[in-house]
């Protein structure tokens, strides 16, 4: 089964084992509008060991204006990313933020993607960490040594590219799931980019729908029901998501595998790229 979650109390244990196995902790708490946000909180305390990572500069290509908010980096890149981290095939990655696992998902998923398996999300986050009285430090993670470029294996996460999404609209072989608020997809409002609006034929899940009020991830029964209502009999294999920038969109494809519902692939270039270019179409409503 593909790993998906760790609560703050079994990564508390595993990180205080004697026999404790090897586990880079990532801290990829971001704020969309402060882009320094992510980094001032780290500094001001983090748990032990975590290394932080910003998803502006390091886990973004350089944007072209066309290309969405943010575009993904190469593969081999990123691999070279982590290996400066130290991370090996063998390595346990635990990914956290402070938003209720929105950009942890998006760098389990970018594992995935680079096709490393062991990768989980800290259930609740900072919160839950912090909620459990669980240490933290403002002390920087120790230097590790490098290995060589963490080479791309068979992806375990699938991603499709804007003229896929366009050919899908007269030719519908997937469905698109997008993870921005209602206002957001119904085109009411739009704080981010451009042009208001979805993708024609998209379907909407706001991705803050997967949680539960302490902002811990709904139980795998109630993401499965609500997942299937949504997908009325679709292949889980058939269902592209995307959001704004490919981020939040990641969220619902972690939620559908902490459901069961595995095979899901990801538009990543999302709304910023697609309304970019002003010869795609847009639907409101």
């Amino acid at each position: 089964m593909t790993m998906t979650l760790i609560s703050a109390a079994d990564l508390a244990a595993r990180l205080g084992a004697s026999d404790a196995p090897d586990v880079r902790i990532f801290d990829v708490r971001h704020d969309l509008t402060n882009h320094a946000a992510g980094r001032q909180a780290y500094d001001a305390g983090h748990l032990p060991g975590a290394r932080y990572l910003d998803h502006e500069t390091e886990l973004a290509a350089p944007r072209t204006g066309k290309n969405g908010r943010h575009p993904l980096p190469s593969r081999a890149e990123f691999g070279a990313l982590m290996a400066a981290h130290g991370v090996t095939p063998q390595t346990l990655v635990v990914a956290y933020d402070a938003s209720g696992g929105m950009y942890g998902a998006h760098l389990w998923w970018m594992l995935r993607w680079l096709g490393h398996e062991r990768v989980v999300v800290l259930d609740g986050g900072w919160q839950a960490w912090v909620a459990a009285g669980l240490p933290t430090t403002t002390e920087a993670a120790p230097a590790v040594k490098a290995g060589q470029p963490v080479e791309p294996g068979a992806s375990l996460a699938g991603a499709v590219d804007a003229r896929a999404v366009l050919d899908n609209i007269a030719q519908p072989s997937f469905t698109v799931i997008d993870a921005r608020a209602a206002n957001r997809y119904r085109g009411e409002v739009e704080p981010m980019d451009p042009v208001a609006g979805h993708i024609p034929g998209a379907l909407n899940r706001p991705n803050g729908e997967n949680l539960q009020a302490d902002g811990r991830f709904k139980s795998a029964e109630q993401l499965r029901t609500e997942f299937s209502g949504l997908l009325a009999g679709r292949d889980p294999a058939a269902i592209v998501h995307q959001c704004g920038s490919g981020i939040t969109a990641c969220h619902n494809l972690l939620s559908m595998e902490i459901a069961g519902l595995s095979g899901s692939r990801l538009y990543p270039g999302s709304w910023s790229e697609w309304c970019s270019d002003p010869s795609r179409p847009v639907a409101k409503g």
